[in-house]
């Protein structure tokens, strides 16, 4: 496997980020330590090609110019370097050879296994946990999510302190070993780095503070809540932009999407609701980055609806869905019947025919409730059935009502509009319309009470 990159990123004033250009000139060379056996599989279900596709995958979403991804299998996890000498002495080899500058261990280090597959590779060496911190520190755009990105990588440099890329100069952007602001360099030690870490949690009560508001806000506002989750690169973003006709940022990347992002729309019937798109789940996520993103985390747990979009298409599908359903219970989401968990089967376009007509009826022959959607919110197939399952979902509990006005009245048929769903229409000829609508509870009263109808 040799010269793969990700999609570029963007550009500003016709030249690339910094840490871009520095990236697409780091040879990196890819490395999956996998435990074999069946300690394998009670440490994760993925096959190893599978888990190591995703490291590529991660590499690639910060443009690094990948030359091999191997993977090293293992029964046991070395304490002073995590793989095996002979395996060390290969790699060594290789990184000579193809004059490699960056060696990325898809596993976590401590800070010893790190130190000392350094000074044996000559080379280098980050693990997972730090390559999804840069790649979080290049997507973050809000204020918060930087922020609590910086946090995050501080709390993971403390006991990391030793220079890294002592050729490069620091530079805006990310905050690992492609660069970052001056306060947070690597060399700084640990009362510095504590010091800093209390002004961010500063920064952040106040950014909090200014959010809670804002949702305070839009809570005024009666319209129901739906949150995308899913595993990243699941086709959130794009799903996202299909129901929204937004520009959210959707590329075939994982993490593309880090901040909160909310639009309202209106249903097929006339709800309006808020649609929020989050930050992918991916397996192996730090619990210091499910933290680091508590705010995009908080749009689920007080959603009225969570949208689970699954890639249907993708090998490890099955696995991907563990991870995510492990996360939403450790946030107190429970999925299946009676939840409020309704899956979405996206990328139906990959499919083979006869697997997409297998999940079409499987998708139809669910219990009432449970039942996922087939989609493709790439072409647009099955979005219309999407949208009426999110208005069945959060119409439970709405009364539905026949309604009599006089055809003149036209501040009250627009306020049945405005206000409740309006599933049927019939205009009668002595001037009366007879609808047939759908509201809130909050809007019954109102409901009675402007059409004269009786409790």
């Amino acid at each position: 496997m040799s010269g793969r990159k990700g999609p570029d990123l963007p550009v500003f004033g016709g030249v690339p980020a910094p840490e871009q250009r520095i990236a697409e000139q780091t040879r990196t060379l890819v490395i999956g330590p996998y435990l074999t056996g069946s300690r394998a599989t009670v440490t994760n279900s993925r096959t190893p090609e599978a888990r190591i596709a995703e490291a590529v995958g991660l590499a690639g979403a910060i443009d690094l110019d990948i030359v091999r991804a191997d993977i090293a299998p293992i029964k046991l996890p070395k304490p002073a370097t995590y793989i095996g000498s002979g395996k060390i002495e290969e790699f060594k080899a290789l990184v000579e050879a193809e004059e490699i500058g960056l060696v990325l261990v898809d596993c976590a280090l401590s800070p010893v296994q790190q130190r000392n597959l350094e000074k044996a590779l000559s080379a280098k060496v980050i693990d997972r946990t730090g390559l999804i911190l840069e790649i979080f520190g290049r997507r973050a755009r809000t204020r918060e999510g930087a922020l609590q990105v910086e946090l995050a990588h501080l709390d993971y440099q403390k006991s990391r302190l030793v220079r890294s890329w002592t050729h490069l100069e620091r530079q805006r952007g990310g905050f690992g070993f492609l660069g970052g602001p001056g306060e947070t360099q690597i060399e700084a030690d640990r009362r510095l780095i504590q010091e800093r870490m209390k002004r961010i949690e500063r920064d952040l009560e106040s950014v909090t503070r200014t959010r809670g508001l804002h949702r305070a806000s839009r809570d005024k506002v009666p319209f129901p809540t739906v949150a995308l989750v899913g595993y990243t690169n699941a086709g959130k973003s794009t799903l996202f932009n299909r129901l929204t006709r937004a520009e959210v940022l959707a590329k075939d990347m994982l993490f593309a999407t880090l901040d909160p992002t909310t639009r309202a729309i209106s249903l097929p019937h006339g709800m309006k609701i808020i649609l929020s798109d989050t930050v992918g789940f991916i397996s192996d996520l730090p619990t210091m980055l499910v933290a680091a993103f508590r705010a995009t985390l908080e749009d689920v747990i007080e959603a009225n609806l969570i949208l689970h979009v699954r890639d249907v298409a993708h090998e490890d599908a099955e696995a991907q869905s563990e991870d995510v359903l492990r996360i939403l219970d450790d946030l107190g989401i429970k999925a299946g019947p009676g939840g409020r968990v309704v899956e979405v089967w996206n990328k139906a376009d990959l499919l083979p025919q006869e697997e997409r007509e297998r999940l079409a009826t499987l998708s139809g022959r669910e219990g009432e409730g449970g039942r996922p959607v087939l989609v493709s919110a790439a072409t647009g197939e099955g979005i219309d059935r999407l949208l009426a399952r999110i208005e069945e979902r959060l119409s439970q509990g709405r009364m539905q009502m026949d309604v009599a006005v006089r055809g003149d009245d036209g501040a009250g048929i627009n306020w049945l509009y405005e206000n409740c769903e309006v599933l049927s229409r019939q205009d009668h000829e002595d001037g009366r319309i007879s609808f047939v609508v759908r509201a809130p509870g909050d809007k019954l009263s109102r409901l009675r009470h402007r059409f004269g109808l009786e409790e």
